[in-house]
């Protein structure tokens, strides 16, 4: 038992400072199971034709957004970024358009409060 655990801590050791190093990448999401249900659940316009223009413009949304996001990243504050990623990753679905309104929203009621702490 205590060699299982050594093991996993020499495991943790080598691993988690490469973890740090790319802790402030944007995360790679896969969009494609969101696209699908997108897809799939809506009686919209998005499904009228082929069922495939609808999945490719879904994915097309989230590639313009993950870009945009690109262009923002380095604003938003580590925990921010931290917070917002685990909240988009959490339930399995994930997409760059809830990422960029969490970090945007988080961002903006940051910069709402800051006069009200200033004035107390």
């Amino acid at each position: 038992m205590r060699s299982y655990s050594l093991s996993i801590a020499a495991a943790a050791a080598v691993v988690f400072p490469a973890f740090l190093a790319h802790a402030d990448d944007i995360p790679v999401l896969h969009v494609e199971q969101i696209c699908h249900g997108i897809v799939n659940q809506s009686g919209g316009s998005l499904t009228v034709g082929d069922p495939k223009v609808a999945f490719t413009q879904c994915m097309d949304a989230e590639k313009a957004d993950r870009e945009a996001l690109s262009k923002e990243w380095s604003t938003f504050t580590a925990d921010d970024k931290r917070h917002c990623t685990a909240e988009t990753t959490m339930g399995g679905e994930s997409s760059y358009t809830e990422l960029i309104t969490c970090l945007e929203m988080a961002r903006d009621v940051r910069k709402l409060r800051a006069p009200q702490k200033s004035s107390d």
